[in-house]
């Protein structure tokens, strides 16, 4: 088996919910492209959003959300045929949560990207700014929102080279 082939097997079994952020945002970083676009299929790519999507809560810092009320969806393309998955944040009253989506309600923005980019972005490994410059990362509605969510959120950051 490859160097490559057994880090992404290595990343399929993980139990992500015991990685630390620190922890994800190192093995993102090791990752290449390829290897997280492998990683992003079936099962594995179900348990690592609902991951991810747990986590927000989390890392959410409602001291710079202040009386925001926001939905922000984001709709994650997947690699070769994996559905876009759809995931409501809703930002109100200091809180945050996340849903599978989409709900009902009219989202303030949509942010669209690929799968291994958003894994880049929530880790703390790609500029928000950047991303959406190249247009790996597509915002539509409230863009001012959106430049500015990653203040709303602890970023983790790889704690390994």
């Amino acid at each position: 088996m490859s160097a490559m082939a057994e880090r992404t097997q290595n990343l399929e079994d993980h139990d992500f919910s015991s990685v630390t952020p620190e922890d994800f945002a190192a093995l993102v970083k090791q990752s290449s492209a390829k290897e997280l676009d492998e990683l992003m299929r079936g099962e594995p790519r179900q348990r690592v959003l609902a991951e991810i999507f747990t986590r927000m809560a989390r890392q959410f810092r409602p001291e710079n959300a202040g009386s925001l009320t926001a939905l922000i969806r984001w709709e994650l393309t997947g690699g070769a045929g994996e559905p876009t998955a759809v995931y409501d944040v809703t930002i109100a009253d200091g809180t945050c949560a996340a849903v599978p989506g989409p709900t009902d309600a009219t989202p303030r923005v949509t942010l669209a990207l690929g799968d291994a980019d958003f894994l880049r972005l929530v880790s703390g490994n790609a500029s928000p700014v950047l991303m959406f410059m190249t247009r790996k990362l597509k915002a539509t509605g409230d863009v001012a929102l959106a430049s500015g969510l990653a203040r709303l959120f602890n970023i983790p950051k790889s704690t390994k080279n």
